[in-house]
């Protein structure tokens, strides 16, 4: 390994996550319960071709004029497996919805030197709202409403 050939420093991309936030608020607009208030929670089964994944939970934390906050969890239907949690903050003024926090950890920063002590990747933000567009994805194509929705699925 040579002398002085550092790896370079991690530089948001603002412009793919801003692309990546603005996804991802119409995908969770389409799954946000039509009544928002502090309080109401929306679950919805996911399963295909008589297989079961588990269930995904919206809760909404706090609602106010122009933003909500909602943290949304993954249940397996394996027992074994963690509920991972993440904090999303929606901003309907701007179009965008951003994980803000996971797993409890309220504030995530736009970047993280590396090595660092909770061991964040230096593009963690980043990482994270790719996660949730992901789930998302998963949630349209495997998604089943636990109640009376007006989801459509299939477009």
């Amino acid at each position: 390994m040579g002398v002085g050939l550092a790896k370079p420093r991690y530089r948001v991309d603002l412009c793919g996550l801003q692309a990546t936030c603005e996804a991802n608020y119409y995908r969770l607009l389409r799954l946000l319960p039509a009544e928002r208030c502090a309080g109401v929670v929306r679950e919805l089964q996911l399963a295909r071709d008589g297989l079961d994944f588990g269930r995904m939970r919206l809760d909404v934390l706090e609602e106010c004029p122009y933003t909500s906050v909602l943290q949304i969890s993954l249940h397996s239907a394996l027992a074994w497996l963690p509920t991972p949690r993440l904090l999303v903050r929606v901003y309907h003024d701007a179009r965008m919805a951003e994980v803000g926090g996971m797993q409890g950890l309220r504030y995530l920063h736009g970047a993280y030197g590396y090595p660092n002590q909770a061991m964040h990747q230096p593009d963690e933000k980043a990482q994270l709202n790719g996660y949730l567009a992901e789930w998302l994805g998963q949630v349209r194509e495997c998604g089943v409403g636990s109640e009376a929705l007006d989801v459509d699925f299939s477009s």
